[in-house]
């Protein structure tokens, strides 16, 4: 079976890049590969006893975005993988499109300026990725 990747963080253009990759996916009978990646902020000064905690700690949260924004979209008919990577977003999901069918990415995320017309992880994966990409845009168009 073919397998449809798309990239999740919990932004409004992630999901609507989620809600396309669903039905892509029902169009395709492919299954869904949802990818959510998290990395460690910039703290200083953290005592190492208290680091496996922290990590645990942003995985669960991960996860539990990741699980949310599913229950934000009907998946009926779509076999859906979960996964939860920890490292930069447009290295995972470059990875994740190597056994691909298409990779599905919202135009902006969390992060950055909000008036770029990309985002970096959406370039990232539009120049780098070992399958086609769609980039949902955020916003409607006239």
């Amino acid at each position: 079976m073919s397998v449809i990747v798309v990239g999740v963080d919990g932004s409004p253009g992630a999901l609507k890049a989620l809600a396309f990759a669903i039905e892509e996916a029902r169009l395709r009978h492919a299954s869904l590969r949802a990818v959510l990646a998290w990395a460690v902020p910039f703290v200083a000064d953290v005592p190492s006893g208290l680091l496996p905690s922290l990590l645990a700690d942003l995985r669960d949260d991960a996860e539990k975005a990741l699980d949310e924004a599913l229950s934000e979209v009907d998946t009926s008919g779509v076999e859906v993988e979960r996964v939860v990577v920890e490292g930069p977003t447009g290295g995972a999901l470059v990875e994740a499109s190597r056994d691909a069918e298409l990779l599905v990415v919202g135009s902006r995320g969390r992060g950055g300026f909000r008036g770029l017309l990309l985002g970096s992880v959406s370039q990232q994966c539009a120049h780098h990725a070992a399958c086609p990409v769609v980039i949902v845009p955020s916003q409607e168009t006239a």
